[in-house]
């Protein structure tokens, strides 16, 4: 073993220490042993006095940087080759002793200075320089092997002969050059990064930061050394970000996008940083702190809430264009417009309109200047216990109010822009938005719009967005509005064709209801085509009429109108049920086309016309019924079939054959006689009393005639019950429910003879009736009866054939009727003063309330009516009639 100086050593060392040192270091200059330890005792327990070796704990420089070492001996051989120096250069030692260094690892144009070298390093010279090298080939004779860069300090020694020697400490230049890349990079990259980077040690404290850190909170790199993350951040935060580094420095799991909110020193600003954390290790895996690295996220945080507040502005937009305005009436509007807006924009809301516009009003006075009066039609609140009003005194719904001149409501009624409102001091609302409600320039109504305490404060965008959902909103309520009023007037319209109140006939007592649809669904109710009729007919015969024209709204209630007009034109006329219903099927074919029936019959042989033309389709039932004999003739067009409760049995459907709707033409109706018992039962109807989408027809016309069950009740009874029984059969079509009750003319109200074909039938017709008016005591008509008796039988005498019959009628008036076998219809006409006669029918006309002629099976009948003596109607006296007539 060779001696090492003292100035390689550190320390003379007499006893022979130093040789066993050097001894030492070639044996262990390979990397530390695991049982190391820190500045003490080996494990393994060494005896106090002995020799111990100081260790490097893991992690030393000697890790990173590649230092071996090798002897050489006086005759500049190699005698001694670490373990080191085997991985740096691949030679093992037994190959490696006794080799000559400049032979073995010199390029040959470098050996003669190489040999100079080593010459002067046996002579007892130190030397320390850069040698590049060539490892030798490990298969003697291979060739060349790598080449290499070490750097070599060489320190003379003696041997134990004391011959000269040296020791040689060789590092791999390009380990050290590696390193300084290395640290190069890392000081490049924690230096030049745009983020502020932070090296935090295992107490929690900055060992690093740098420039881009400092910059943003003051001072240089070395003024953050041994600070914490309590001196920059809130403590809530600061808890919050400890807690973290703790976790990462435990666990080693990485944190990344953590989300820190702090400020800036010498602003107020709120700022915010994006974090990532991770461990930092050494070279042997042991930890040594945290890097953080941070970013500022301010600015994308504003823009994120910036298109968070489009998405959800584009949202409400979107829900508002798709639930508002389904609803045709004005308070489900304006709900619709609060179940958008609450709680997704505001916490409190309420519209109101101009009461003078709601109820109908053009331009209600105070609408220019907004001192109109309101009505409140909508609140919402997604706070309990909150006040109906964000502004001024609390207004329930439904009631009517109006705002201070100088109120900013008014304001924004008066100006048509919107207002924004602070809350008041100590109240629950922060700020309100004051929206006026503008439709087709128009200003309908106002909406509010408010934010509770704690809520963010409205702004430019939210202003915006609220007068886009005000304005959507004011559109549907304008068109709910315009609706509404021409509804109402369709329903004038509509209403104005039917009956009056219960109408009256003779020999039935009369019942009767009409439901408009969406009635038990609470929706507005559009208009439909259902009618019902009760037309009082000569003789005291009652005609009844019930129809349906297919479709809704004002196009079908005038089609309804137009063809009740017309059965009331076709009653009078005294035709039959099947020609009534006959000529309604022309008339109804003649509706879509404006050159009436025969234009429509053209157009049907024309494909392509008949699709320009209009179809109005109807059902319809028409029934005669006479009191005298309770005998009732049905027709059917198309229609549900009536229904009939005799005295104690149970309800039946007549078999009425029911022909084709009214306008489809070509086929002829047939019709039915039925003879009605006194207190029978008479129900006509229109299918959306027994028919809904919930429910079979079959289900509801069952439902129908097991609710029958007591004919006898008070027929409004009846129609009650009915209604009530069948509740969930109806509600989207309208209803029309016509009832009577039989109550045929005892038979001594009726006075009936035949007379023969001769002159004297004439004084005998009025002797049957003076004798008939006065066991009625009707004395009062007695003259006018005879007189005009005797004018209708003369005309049956000279005009008519076959035997003559006279009948006489008394209920609410009373009837005189005079039937022949002639076909020729009496005709009215003016006599000139000259003629000797033609004043009959005049005389009758003069004389008689109402008068007429009606064709019948086998014959004509030409009748008059007279009312009843009462006291306050007075009688035309016969002879000024007379004298009236020249």
């Amino acid at each position: 073993m060779s001696e090492i100086p003292a100035k390689a050593t550190g320390s003379e060392d007499p006893s022979g220490g130093a040789r066993a040192r050097a001894a030492g270091a070639f044996a262990s200059d390979a990397s530390p042993a695991p049982d190391r330890a820190y500045g003490g005792l080996a494990d393994g327990g060494a005896a106090p006095g002995d020799a111990v070796w100081q260790s490097s704990p893991p992690g030393s420089i000697y890790d990173y940087i590649k230092v071996a070492s090798f002897s050489i001996g006086p005759d500049g051989l190699v005698d001694q080759w670490s373990l080191r120096a085997e991985q740096i250069f691949g030679i093992s030692a037994d190959r490696a002793v006794g080799m000559d260094p400049i032979e073995a690892f010199i390029d040959p144009d470098l050996r003669e200075r190489g040999e100079r070298k080593m010459a002067e390093i046996l002579d007892g010279r130190e030397w320390t320089g850069v040698v590049p090298f060539r490892m030798p080939d490990p298969v003697p004779g291979g060739g060349r092997g790598e080449r290499g860069l070490a750097e070599v300090y060489v320190m003379p020694t003696r041997s134990l002969d004391g011959d000269n020697a040296a020791v040689c400490i060789v590092v791999d230049v390009r380990t050290l050059r590696s390193i300084e890349t290395d640290l190069a990079a890392s000081q490049a990259i924690f230096g030049q990064s745009p983020f502020g980077f932070l090296l935090i040690d295992p107490d929690l404290r900055v060992r690093r930061a740098n420039h881009r850190f400092a910059s943003i909170f003051g001072g240089t790199p070395d003024d953050h050394r041994g600070k914490g993350v309590h001196d920059y951040l809130p403590r809530p935060e600061a808890e919050r970000v400890s807690a973290t580094l703790r976790r990462v420095l435990e666990t080693g799991d990485s944190i990344t996008d953590m989300h820190v909110t702090g400020f800036v020193p010498g602003s107020d600003e709120r700022r915010h940083w994006s974090i990532n954390l991770y461990r930092v290790h050494s070279g042997t895996g042991r930890p040594i702190g945290i890097a953080w690295l941070g970013t500022d996220i301010t600015a994308r945080r504003a823009a994120a809430r910036e298109a968070a507040a489009a998405r959800r502005n584009l949202a409400l937009l979107n829900e508002a264009g798709a639930r508002i305005g389904n609803s045709l009436d004005l308070e489900t509007t304006a709900r619709e417009l609060l179940d958008v807006v609450v709680p997704g924009f505001c916490d409190l809301a309420t519209v109101d309109l101009y009461q003078g516009l709601l109820a109908g009003d053009e331009t209600p006075p105070g609408l220019a200047d907004g001192s109109a009066e309101l009505r409140r039609v909508a609140f919402s609140s997604a706070v309990s216990d909150a006040p109906y009003s964000a502004t001024g005194a609390p207004v329930a719904v439904g009631a009517v109010h109006h705002f201070p001149f100088n109120s900013p409501c008014a304001d924004a009624l008066r100006t048509a822009r919107p207002q924004s409102i602070p809350g008041e001091e100590g109240g629950l609302v922060q700020s309100t938005l004051a929206i006026p409600m503008v439709a087709h320039d128009t200003v309908v109504g106002l909406a509010q719009f408010s934010r509770t305490k704690g809520s963010e404060p409205f702004g430019d965008r939210d202003r915006d967005l609220a007068w886009e959902l005000a304005a959507r909103a004011a559109v549907c309520i304008d068109n709910a509005r315009l609706y509404r009023r021409e509804h109402e007037r369709a329903l004038i319209l509509q209403r104005s064709l039917l009956p009056p109140g219960d109408p009256v006939a003779s020999g039935l007592d009369i019942a009767c209801r009409y439901l408009p649809g969406n009635v038990s669904t609470g929706r507005p109710s559009e208009v439909g085509g259902d009618w019902f009729d009760v037309i009082e007919l000569p003789g005291h015969r009652t005609a009844l009429v019930v129809g349906d024209v297919m479709g809704r709204g004002l196009r079908a209630a005038v089609a309804m109108g137009e063809l009740r007009t017309a059965v009331r034109t076709l009653a009078l006329l005294d035709l039959e049920p099947a020609e009534v219903l006959s000529a309604l099927d022309e008339i109804a074919r003649g509706l879509g086309t404006p050159g009436g029936v025969q234009q429509a019959t053209r157009a049907a042989r024309r494909p392509r016309e008949a699709d320009l033309s209009e179809v109005y389709l109807a059902t319809c039932v028409y029934a005669v019924y006479d009191s005298v004999t309770r005998r009732c003739t049905f027709a059917n067009a198309g229609h549900l079939p009536p229904v009939l409760v005799e005295p104690g049995e149970p309800a039946l459907m007549l078999d009425v054959p029911p022909g084709m709707p009214l306008g489809v033409g070509g086929e002829p109706f047939e019709e039915v006689e039925v003879d009605l018992p006194e207190g029978a039962l008479l129900a006509l109807y229109t299918d959306g009393l027994v028919e809904s989408r919930d429910h079979p027809l079959d289900e509801g016309l069952q439902a129908f005639v097991g609710a029958l069950t007591d004919p006898t009740r008070p027929l409004e009874d009846v129609c009650d019950h009915v209604l009530n029984t069948l509740d969930t059969h109806h509600g989207e079509d309208d209803i029309a429910l016509l009832m009577a009750r039989v109550q045929g003319l005892p038979e001594d109200s009726v006075g009936d003879w035949t007379l023969p074909r001769e002159p004297r039938s004439v004084g005998r017709a009025r002797e049957y009736a003076r004798t008939r008016l006065l066991s009625w005591d009707l004395e009062p008509l007695v003259d006018t009866t005879e007189l005009l008796v005797s004018e209708l039988v003369t005309n049956a005498l000279r005009y008519g054939e076959g035997e003559i019959r006279l009948r006489l009628l008394l209920d609410r008036t009373l009837v005189c009727e005079v039937w022949d076998a002639g076909l020729v219809q009496p005709r009215r006409r003016r006599a000139r003063d000259t003629d000797e006669g033609g004043r009959g029918l005049q005389l009758v006309g003069l004389l008689s309330a109402a008068w007429g002629s009606r064709r019948t099976p086998r014959g004509k009948t030409v009748w008059f009516e007279l009312p009843l003596p009462d006291g306050e109607t007075g009688l035309t006296d016969p002879a000024e009639a007379l004298l009236s007539l020249f």
